[in-house]
């Protein structure tokens, strides 16, 4: 039992060491019979997230009409999604399956860094879908010489380089802590705090920089989308007729849709770590993996089904290869 204790709980003699070869993932504690059931919708939201976005890309890909700003971000999300579930699911599935825990040092961090980076870039292509609905519906003139294709690569660069920079001191801080001779991660996969909890030392750079990034993203970003659907609301109720108003609310359904999807979960994860200690560690668990599989499953079918041109264009797929 020694191995589940935290570090100042052992004894003097422990061993330390900076890199650990290898962590030891062990799934979702407490469940460990369920986990081959549990694997099972997992894998099915895995299947249909990779199916739904390639989906997305090949459609807009083909599709010669739809190279707005809009379909340019929403392909961006489309490869987010991808990675943020391919990051985690593969490995998570061995565990469940073969019970393959152990995961290198290195790639341990990898994960880690596409992880939380990946996550930084989705909720920056939310704002800049908000961005693009605010001028589509409260300065509609001006809409294609504001986001030009220049202006919308740059958008783009911007919310990578975001991501990349803001999450880059994680596995470099993690990298250098020295570890306790236990190397047991109580996750499906190598979140941040969990790992750095491991350290034999004084974590505050790494848990204070945590925290400092997810409010500084989750914070700026929820007020920008805020702001601009406040000025879209008022643009949308100052319009004469109720059914202008409805079609206007429409084109926006599918973008605050998948925001509610992307920011829920993640809330209730993080009130989870900081409020819900006398929860069981399985609830955390299990809602952290919500987080990462349920908006990219999604995101692909609310697009799929509310955007027009992309819905007509699946069905004609579907239509010509039943021909």
């Amino acid at each position: 039992m020694q191995e589940f204790l935290p570090c100042y709980m052992l004894d003097s003699n422990t061993t330390n060491f900076t890199n650990p070869s290898t962590f030891i993932l062990l799934g979702i504690p407490g469940l460990e019979v369920a986990q081959v059931w549990i694997s099972i919708p997992f894998c099915t939201m895995y299947a249909i997230a990779i199916l739904g976005n390639f989906t997305i890309l090949f459609i807009v890909k083909r599709e010669t009409s739809p190279h707005e700003p809009m379909y340019y971000f929403l392909c961006m999300l489309a490869i987010t999604d991808l990675v943020l579930s391919t990051s985690t699911l593969p490995k998570m599935l061995s565990i469940f399956w073969f019970n393959s825990r152990e995961i290198n040092f290195s790639a341990c961090l990898t994960q880690m860094y596409f992880i939380h980076c990946f996550s930084v870039m989705e909720s920056g292509i939310f704002v800049a879908m908000a961005w693009d609905r605010y001028v589509a519906i409260c300065d509609p003139l001006r809409h294609s010489i504001i986001l030009t294709n220049p202006m919308v690569a740059k958008i783009i660069l911007v919310v990578v380089l975001r991501g990349s920079m803001l999450v880059l001191p994680y596995p470099f801080l993690v990298r250098q802590w020295p570890y306790c001779r236990t190397n047991i991660i109580s996750h499906t996969y190598c979140e941040h705090i969990a790992v750095v909890k491991l350290a034999c030392t004084n974590i505050r750079i790494s848990s204070y920089y945590g925290l400092f990034v997810a409010y500084l993203v989750t914070g700026l970003d929820v007020f920008f989308i805020a702001v601009s659907y406040i000025q879209i609301l008022r643009a949308i109720f100052s319009l004469p007729t109720k059914d202008a108003r409805l079609k206007t609310f429409g084109t926006c359904s599918s973008h605050i849709c998948v925001i509610l999807i992307f920011y829920i979960p993640s809330l209730f994860s993080f009130l989870m770590h900081r409020f819900g200690h006398n929860l069981a560690l399985h609830l955390h668990i299990l809602i952290a993996n919500v987080y990462l599989l349920v908006p990219p499953m999604l995101n692909p079918i609310i697009y799929g089904v509310r955007t027009k041109q992309i819905w007509n264009r699946l069905l004609q797929l579907f239509t010509h290869t039943g021909t």
